[in-house]
């Protein structure tokens, strides 16, 4: 299986589902707990909640693997993203709950998570980077949406529940103020949702790491509560009656985004 499934789109928005991934090798597998080969912490549903974008004309890049195999969200030296707050690794020992996801003796070492960069991260990473490359070089700009989820209440990142839409542009760094601000003001319009910028989830280690407004590369990280499309239980069941209520509001984000040009930057400064 490869590490991810990609389509190429028509305009300079790419949208990256890195933890949206399933897949447990084998070999990998022998080695964890029965609850974390249920794979508790993923991203359901994520591409299928984003399907509308290839009708914009985005494209998407799609994990295949679970991010109990290796999180492609993490840097590969294994860098803390939140100093002094809780944080899953490049290669996740726990889960949210803190629960072991390996056997006694079973987690991998240096040399077996050296494998898996190579493996599982660098291919999605070395994708993600070459089709970033590409639309700036076609539109002289790119534009990247990271598209996750996670249940409205994880103790382990936050004492209450999460805003239903938590957008990140990497504390400021990862995306024009302007636009951030134009997509903050557009959550605060959908008065069914709860939302936050830069908030508990600033962006991961995609955001930060390709979102480069001074060359050109504008990233977004969007952080979304199960609770809005999903049932936060096992089987963790895709709910059509209320991701109707949420997809028009990711669609006209991703809108906004395809509706941002370079001399816009220039015309907010």
């Amino acid at each position: 299986m490869r590490p991810f499934r990609f389509q190429e789109g028509s305009t300079p928005l790419l949208v990256s589902c890195p933890h949206v991934g399933t897949h447990i090798p084998g070999e990998f597998a022998i080695g964890m707990t029965p609850a974390a080969l249920e794979v508790p912490d993923t991203d359901w549903h994520v591409d299928r909640l984003y399907d509308f974008a290839r009708d914009l004309g985005a494209g998407m890049l799609v994990a295949t693997y679970s991010r109990y195999v290796i999180d492609l969200n993490r840097p590969p030296d294994g860098a803390l993203l939140y100093p002094g707050a809780s944080n899953t690794e490049l290669v996740p020992t726990t889960r949210f709950d803190f629960q072991p996801i390996y056997r006694e003796g079973a987690s991998p070492d240096r040399a077996a998570i050296d494998r898996r960069i190579g493996s599982y991260w660098r291919p999605y990473h070395d994708q993600l980077a070459r089709e970033l490359g590409r639309l700036k070089q076609t539109f002289g700009y790119a534009l990247l949406w990271d598209a996750h989820s996670i249940r409205s209440l994880v103790p382990r990142f936050a004492p209450e529940r999460l805003p239903d839409l938590n957008l990140g542009s990497g504390g400021g760094s990862s995306a024009d103020p302007a636009l951030a601000e134009r997509l903050a003001a557009l959550a605060a319009e959908a008065s069914a949702f709860t939302s936050v910028l830069n908030g508990r989830f600033k962006g991961g280690y995609i955001t930060r790491a390709y979102g480069k407004p001074a060359d050109g590369i504008e990233a977004i990280q969007l952080e979304l509560a199960q609770a809005t499309y999903m049932d936060e239980a096992p089987p963790w069941r895709y709910r059509p009656d209320l991701a109707d209520r949420v997809r028009p509001v990711l669609s006209r984000f991703l809108e906004t985004m395809l509706a941002w040009r370079p001399e816009m930057k220039r015309a907010a400064s």
